[in-house]
């Protein structure tokens, strides 16, 4: 957690937010503070819970960390959503407003939400979406053709490395300007295959995971895997790090000149 007079930033990984509040931040916190967080996660889940007197607010730039500085950097910035769930002062916005903008999120644009929302959509985007969903099928996929007989290469290209080229072109110009780019064959392969893979059976089990996020059986079983030291993690983590598809693919990122310049 950075501080800036009477802000605390928390800007540290979910898992440890609510031991470090617990004993570095809590104890020191006055009236009038304010208390910020880039993620609800610990709010929504009350792993935190602020006591009355001070401003509680977010500042949710989306995008990692990295990412934000490097537009910072360059005169530019990344998009935020901003929330209060606690204006004890009456200015809680105002100073969430003037953080992102230090942040450069203001020349992107700005979003109010909530603690619940950010932390309900963003947890969910992440795992039926963005993370749990789109690796595990660029992994189907590489499977499918492996196990047909096809060699790793040839399906590590079709499933994962042009999986950026498709991402790019949606965020530059959405999903008709990813088919104006594509051809025929691909997209007509898309209306005919992409509700054959992402089918009903796919629907409810995104309406099963957003329950769990919900109800907050995944924050209890997140923050319990974190008191046990991350094992289950680290398990997952280690499959598949040794799976056939990041060592194809440490073979074919070595022939890219450009990643390595």
């Amino acid at each position: 957690a950075a501080q800036w007079g009477d802000i605390v930033m928390m800007l540290i990984n979910d898992e440890v937010q609510a031991e470090v509040y617990k004993r570095d931040i809590a104890p020191y916190l006055t009236e009038g503070n304010a208390l910020a967080f880039a993620h609800g996660f610990n709010i929504r889940y009350q792993q935190i819970r602020p006591p009355k007197g001070v401003d509680v607010f977010m500042a949710a730039p989306k995008g990692p960390g990295h990412t934000v500085r490097g537009q910072y950097v360059i005169g530019q910035g990344v998009p935020c959503l901003v929330a209060v769930e606690q204006n004890a002062t009456g200015d809680a916005m105002k100073i969430a407003l003037a953080y992102i903008a230090g942040i450069g999120g203001g020349r992107a644009g700005i979003l109010e939400s909530t603690f619940k929302t950010e932390t309900e959509t963003d947890l969910f985007g992440e795992q039926a979406v963005l993370c749990g969903g789109v690796v595990d099928l660029m992994k189907c996929g590489f499977e499918t053709l492996v196990e047909a007989g096809y060699a790793p290469e040839n399906a590590y290209f079709e499933c994962i490395h042009e999986m950026k080229l498709i991402v790019d072109l949606i965020y530059q110009s959405g999903f008709a300007g990813m088919r104006y780019s594509i051809s025929n064959t691909a997209e007509y392969g898309e209306y005919y295959a992409g509700p054959k893979v992402i089918n009903e059976q796919s629907r409810e089990a995104m309406r099963e995971i957003l329950a769990r996020i919900q109800d907050g059986t995944f924050a209890e079983e997140f923050v319990a895997d974190c008191k046990n030291g991350h094992k289950w993690l680290l398990e997952q983590r280690e499959a598949i790090n040794n799976h056939e598809i990041e060592k194809t693919g440490e073979k074919i990122r070595s022939m890219f000149s450009w990643i390595h310049e």
